[in-house]
């Protein structure tokens, strides 16, 4: 076995793991979302609610808002962010427009309104744990309803990168959301 076909076998099996605990990650969400209560208000955080949470809340709003559900969003950086144009104009490819959006910061107030908080990463999610006292239960890492396999449970910040890296996170922020919007709607 020459050593590029090792080196390209152990890769493969690096991510093994990442995808058996994925299958469990995501039979676990999902069973929480639809056996828990009713969903009526959602927030969804990012690092800095310009690209990836402000996308999210609108494809959930979207999604919910006829099923009275009530989706916010914010990040935990200063407020009034703009996003950058690469986020509009991959928002815009799935027909969300974000060139008004400005961001928001997280407040132990908008924290507390939600039934369920959606984060990004495992870090998000202990912030809003620890920050302001929410059980992880009551906090989705949204890439752990990924119905495709993955290499993380992380939702990448696509921020400072080429277009084509915010199609890529928005793509499969979309599949995570339909995912969610599936189990919300279950419980509505």
């Amino acid at each position: 076995m020459s050593r590029g076909s090792v080196t390209e076998l152990l890769t493969q099996l690096r991510g093994v793991p990442r995808r058996v605990f994925h299958r469990l990650y995501r039979q676990r969400a999902l069973k929480a979302l639809r056996s828990g209560p009713r969903v009526t208000s959602l927030l969804v955080v990012c690092r800095g609610n310009i690209c990836r949470s402000p996308f999210a809340a609108a494809l959930l709003r979207r999604a919910l808002s006829r099923k009275g559900v009530r989706v916010d969003s914010g990040g935990f950086t200063p407020p009034g962010r703009q996003p950058p144009p690469e986020a509009v104009a991959a928002a815009a490819r799935h027909g969300v427009d974000l060139s008004v959006h400005r961001s928001q910061r997280v407040t132990a107030e908008s924290v507390r309104a939600a039934d369920l908080i959606v984060v990004m990463d495992l870090t998000q999610r202990h912030e809003i744990c620890v920050r302001f006292g929410r059980t992880e239960r009551d906090v989705l890492v949204l890439g752990d309803i990924d119905p495709q396999p993955i290499e993380t449970r992380r939702i990448r910040d696509p921020v400072r990168q080429p277009l084509a890296v915010f199609e890529q996170t928005y793509a499969r922020i979309e599949r995570c959301v339909r995912e969610l919007t599936r189990a919300v709607t279950a419980t509505v």
